[in-house]
């Protein structure tokens, strides 16, 4: 059988759409019951002597002990390194915690540095290999965020969220015996983050109408399999039965591939992450605990599907008028594409039926679920599409028309 790599480097090797795709080429992608038992054969039939475990104190709980025993009795010299929470007990891929593990990684004699958690020990991990030059391999403890096999690291940097170009994995190993423990919250955070690819496939789309951003159907059409794989099995994911875990994360991990082989992020992020991004940031600005980012983007994309939605109805893409004459030809093709805009943004759900699959699965469906109020909502959704500006999502058109407050939600 077609293994999930093969399958996606064939569908590059066979694209005929003319963009510059990456292969993939992690050696192996493993979802199954006892996969963690099988990463020190893997170790060792790929030379590594020295191995560093990176964890934090649930996700050594849910793994990385386990492994450090595995290792040991296999042989394998081994270290774990616990990443350590800021002052109100969160784990942030932040310059702070960057550092720690820097310091405590021993360059010369490390081979392999293993992520052993959801997505911020990951993001930690592979800046961190790839500014060591060392490979690193993933060990999911949750299905929880898409980006497990990304090249990309979102970082906090003096407060901002930054993505920064790194490395991706050598190997994927996902226990369905660790997933399917995984918290509820975690779950329902990898659904939410699979949910938001509604808005972001509409927004990638979007950009390439009005802005000539470059589009691979290819890579449109493996993200959009991936979310509808997921969402079918909705039921058997909130049950956390071993066949839904293993569909929703392999639902992230093909959502994940998309971007790996194009070098961009722009199929999975549009307006529902730079919502989320921007709560994330003002969080860190006033020292709230931080939610998850699933669970931010999940809510996110009911917003940005109800904003779009109402765009649609009120008849906006007609009568926008461009605030900065750059934009001018931006908004001549939303004029000239109107009609198809309109039928893509129709193809979204409704929030309502975007927030009762929410609801299947246990996740948040609101935004003060998350503690975000009106006035940061607002806030936000005026100001999230200047996290990325190279992105011309509807939400910036719609920033950057003449009449950004008439339909504001």
């Amino acid at each position: 059988m077609e293994t999930m790599i093969e399958r996606v480097n064939r569908l590059v090797a066979e694209d005929k759409g003319g963009w510059h795709y990456h292969t993939v080429t992690l050696d192996e992608i493993v979802v199954e019951s006892g996969a963690l038992s099988r990463v020190p054969a893997y170790i060792q039939n790929h030379g590594y002597n020295r191995v560093i475990i990176v964890a934090d104190d649930n996700t050594a709980r849910a793994a990385g002990n386990e492994l450090v025993e595995l290792l040991v009795e296999a042989g394998v010299a081994n270290k774990q390194v616990m990443v350590k929470p800021n002052a109100i007990g969160d784990v942030v891929a932040d310059e702070q915690t960057i550092i720690q593990v820097m310091l405590e990684i021993d360059h010369e004699t490390t081979d392999l540095i293993v992520a052993a958690g959801s997505g911020t020990i990951h993001d930690v991990v592979r800046f961190i290999a790839y500014k060591m030059n060392k490979p690193f391999l993933s060990v999911p403890t949750a299905p929880s965020v898409d980006g497990f096999n990304s090249k990309g690291a979102p970082l906090i940097i003096r407060g901002d969220k930054i993505t920064i170009a790194a490395s991706s994995p050598v190997a994927i190993f996902a226990d369905l015996d660790i997933l399917t423990k995984a918290p509820a919250a975690l779950v329902a955070a990898g659904f939410g983050d699979m949910l938001g690819k509604y808005t972001s496939l509409f927004d990638w789309n979007f950009g390439r109408i009005a802005a000539g951003e470059p589009h691979s159907r290819l890579a449109e059409s493996i993200t959009k399999d991936a979310l509808e794989q997921c969402v079918r099995q909705a039921e058997s994911i909130a049950r956390r039965d071993a066949e839904g875990i293993r569909s929703l994360m392999n639902s992230l991990i093909e959502s994940g591939l998309a971007m790996l082989i194009l070098g961009v992020s722009h199929p999975a992020s549009g307006a529902e992450h730079h919502l989320s991004h921007y709560w994330e940031m003002e969080y860190l600005r006033l020292g709230r605990k931080q939610l998850l980012h699933g669970a931010k983007v999940g809510v996110a994309c009911t917003i940005i599907s109800e904003l779009y939605h109402r765009l649609a109805d009120e008849g906006w893409l007609g009568q926008a008028l461009e605030s900065d004459p750059a934009d001018h030809e931006a908004f001549q093709a939303i004029h000239e594409h109107r009609e198809e805009i309109e039928a893509a943004i129709r193809a979204i759900p409704a929030p309502d039926q975007l927030k009762q699959l929410l609801r299947t699965v246990g996740g948040f469906t609101e935004p003060l679920q998350l503690g975000v109020d009106s006035e940061l909502l607002s806030r936000s959704l005026r100001g999230a599409h200047h996290i990325r500006p190279n992105r011309f999502t509807l939400l910036r058109a719609y920033n950057k028309s003449m009449q950004p407050s008439k339909v504001m939600v």
